[in-house]
């Protein structure tokens, strides 16, 4: 059966294709076998993948920014962090001041502001309701992935969505170390988790011997910082994932279903309590590989 091209390609010869050839081709045909053989060449040319235009195309790895939450800092974030190092990610763990909603968000989006190129900005419990506010309005920011944290929408406030039978729901007295700070509005206290509760809720799935370390170096969240509205919520504008851990005793495994689906998150649940990333930091650093591929 004769094609199309078939024909083109007889036309192009000068006669049929089963011509003897043993006589030397005249200028004419030289031509035509020059003009046959650019076709070709343009032909195929145009069926390959444009491999050069997709690699130059293709986003550079984001940076990771990880911001840790209330009672901890940022050596919080150290087995996550060398992970995603040695997965060749460009880290940085800027400290949380932990003294009001509104300044420790305009902190995070200074230091955001100093980056070039995509981000993907990570919060872990309290650090959670700080890049809801830190993130929005910037364009940098591909991605959101929320820790065992707080999701909260504007005019919301931190601590009434760790959930009902959240341990910090308890008597303040029997939970928190109520310290005085110099310069505290009228009311206002630094708040450290007491011993007990720190081990057996906080720390829950980490072993004793780290737990301990974790208490005593234990940074203190100001009351006034989770008695705050939230602003304008970065994930409403910006893809999100969520880690949440089904263990978890300081913002409850339903309240962190209910912020994460009013988020559209993407959920992965880890069997582990409010320290996911310290107990399960392979699972954690893989659902924030996710997300920075998601923005490449």
């Amino acid at each position: 059966m004769r094609t199309t091209t078939g024909w083109r390609l007889r036309g192009l010869l000068g006669g049929s294709t089963a011509r003897s050839t043993h006589r030397s081709a005249g200028p004419s045909k030289r031509w035509a076998l020059a003009a046959l053989f650019g076709l070709v060449a343009a032909l195929f040319a145009a069926t390959l993948p444009a491999s050069s235009a997709t690699a130059s195309a293709k986003q550079p790895k984001p940076t990771i920014v990880l911001v840790h939450g209330a009672w901890a800092d940022g050596s919080g974030w150290d087995k996550v962090t060398r992970q995603l190092q040695s997965d060749g990610y460009s880290v940085r763990v800027p400290p949380n001041p932990l003294r009001s909603l509104s300044g420790d968000s305009a902190t995070i989006a200074s230091f955001l502001a100093t980056l070039s190129g995509p981000v993907v900005l990570v919060g872990h419990s309290y650090g959670g309701a700080v890049i809801t506010n830190a993130a929005t309005g910037n364009s940098n920011v591909k991605a959101l992935v929320y820790v065992d944290a707080f999701a909260p929408d504007e005019g919301e406030l931190v601590f009434p969505l760790v959930g009902a039978d959240s341990v910090l729901n308890g008597n303040p007295a029997t939970i928190f170390d109520l310290v005085p700070y110099p310069g505290a509005p009228p009311g206002d206290v630094d708040l450290y988790i007491k011993h007990d509760v720190f081990l057996t809720s906080f720390a829950s799935g980490v072993p004793r011997r780290e737990a301990n370390a974790l208490y005593a170096a234990q940074r203190p969240i100001a009351f006034s910082a989770g008695t705050a509205p939230s602003g304008v919520p970065a994930w409403k504008s910006i893809p999100s994932w969520y880690v949440l851990g089904t263990e978890d005793q300081i913002i409850t495994p339903a309240a962190q279903e209910f912020m994460a689906g009013r988020a559209a998150s993407t959920i992965t649940r880890v069997k582990a309590g409010h320290l996911s990333l310290i107990s399960r930091p392979s699972a954690v650093t893989g659902v924030i590989e996710q997300a920075a591929r998601a923005t490449q």
